[in-house]
């Protein structure tokens, strides 16, 4: 990662991942806690969440943990989550007969964008997620004019994954980092998964460096 807090300022990264649970609010509470220490005033935004009985669990638990990094943002749960859905399935599915307005989430980050200066996007699952029939999460992140943050597992199979991934963001023209998770096969990954990534890549970043 960069240490130049201009690099950072009056952007929106976009965390989202190979699949789900994978790390994504994980990787978010990294990245704010990140941010936070170069001195930028830190946002948070999540535009869909399923899986919601009575509060957004991941929008409850980042909502807190940014107000306590930037007093400034003043906001709701409903502000920063829009759509909630009870069924934990993609938001197309959750959603019912509800339409997911993308001009509405523009207009709702470009007013979370006027209380901090860098703002932090979650995404729901992975790349191909549906939003709505012919809208997915990789399509957000585009509408949104966000940088990708693409979160990769460390288990067997994230070669995968991660090319798999990488291949849709560059087929829309998406500027993007991936970071890995190291969170599952953990003792393996250096032997079954990291040779390659690394002749591959060159070099790797791991969220648990930041």
């Amino acid at each position: 990662m960069k240490k130049d807090k201009s690099y950072y300022l009056n952007k929106s990264f976009f965390i989202t991942a190979t699949n789900t649970d994978v790390g994504k609010t994980y990787a978010c509470e990294k990245f704010l806690r990140f941010f936070h220490s170069l001195g930028l005033r830190v946002g948070y935004f999540k535009p869909c969440e399923t899986g919601v009985i009575t509060n957004p669990i991941d929008g409850s638990k980042m909502l807190n943990l940014v107000k306590e990094l930037n007093p400034s943002f003043d906001v709701t749960l409903t502000d920063i989550v829009p759509y909630q859905f009870k069924l934990p399935a993609a938001p197309y599915v959750a959603k019912g007969e509800t339409k997911i307005d993308i001009e509405f989430l523009k207009e709702k980050k470009a007013f979370l964008e006027t209380m901090c200066d860098v703002l932090v996007i979650e995404g729901a699952g992975g790349l191909m997620v549906p939003v709505e029939k012919n809208l997915f999460i990789i399509d957000l992140i585009k509408e949104f004019e966000s940088k990708a943050f693409l979160v990769t597992p460390s288990k067997l199979g994230c070669i995968n994954d991660t090319l798999l991934s990488i291949e849709a963001l560059k087929s829309r023209n998406i500027d993007f980092e991936f970071f890995i998770n190291l969170y599952e096969d953990i003792d393996s990954f250096d032997e079954v998964s990291k040779p390659f990534l690394k002749e591959y890549f060159g070099s790797l970043n791991f969220l648990q460096d930041l």
